[in-house]
């Protein structure tokens, strides 16, 4: 089920090539100053890393689907997929990248607000 994973980790390197355009793009259209360099790249690296800890769950989940489907099931194998704790905390940091993410998207918008006033 290996397929699935690498399927579903495509549209990630894709995606890769469209944070940097876009990056870019908003960089072009606000002030050009230092703290605007600064911003850009703290978002960049936000999206990046929120994109990488969503790969990383979705990953756990497909290992549960392998787990379940597997020729031997047994309880063990059940119980150790369920005690991936790696999940949980890339859950947590996901919730603090979206939070900087979102204050990072509003400075932004604030300098773009008042370079078209």
């Amino acid at each position: 089920m290996r397929t699935a994973t690498v399927e579903a980790a495509l549209p990630l390197s894709e995606s890769v090539d469209a944070i940097k355009e876009s990056v870019d793009r908003l960089e072009r259209m606000l002030p050009k100053r230092e703290d605007t360099a600064v911003l850009m790249d703290f978002l960049e690296d936000d999206l990046r890393e929120g994109l990488d800890a969503i790969a990383q769950v979705e990953s756990h989940f497909h290992d549960v689907v392998d787990a379940m489907r597997s020729d031997r099931l047994h309880p063990v194998s059940l119980l150790e997929v369920a005690e991936d704790f790696r999940v949980l905390n890339r859950l947590e940091y996901l919730m603090v990248v979206v939070t900087q993410m979102r204050k990072r998207l509003a400075q932004a918008a604030g300098k773009l607000r008042s370079e078209g006033a």
